[in-house]
């Protein structure tokens, strides 16, 4: 396994999720959204493995203009702005290989150990 965990650290899913990993010791790689973020191939590949830009937008973010922007752009232009203005994806994302997961969810991770 490959497990990449993108979050902040003032985000209490994204502990949640480190602690999920480390329990079962599992090795990850933490990387911080507010210092580095998603490449584009990443954004990529995370959108088709949720099945669409939808399920990774967080209807609950803090930036709420964005968040409006975003829902009423075109399609070809919601995920650049998406991809830019990461601050408006459900956290955390947890990677490994080409599955991903949006938000907490361990009963999807306890299936890939």
């Amino acid at each position: 396994m490959n497990i990449q965990i993108f979050g902040t650290k003032k985000s209490q899913d994204t502990r949640k999720a480190e602690r999920f990993f480390k329990e079962r010791g599992i090795k990850f790689q933490s990387i911080d959204m507010k210092e580095k973020g998603l490449s584009k191939r990443e954004f990529e590949s995370v959108v088709r493995a949720v099945g669409g830009l939808d399920n990774l937008i967080d209807p609950d973010c803090k930036d709420q203009e964005t968040l409006t922007l975003v829902r009423y752009l075109a399609d070809e232009q919601r995920a650049e702005k998406a991809f830019e203005n990461q601050g408006v994806l459900k956290l955390p994302i947890v990677r490994n290989g080409q599955q991903a997961t949006v938000g907490y969810q361990p009963d999807v991770w306890k299936k890939w150990e």
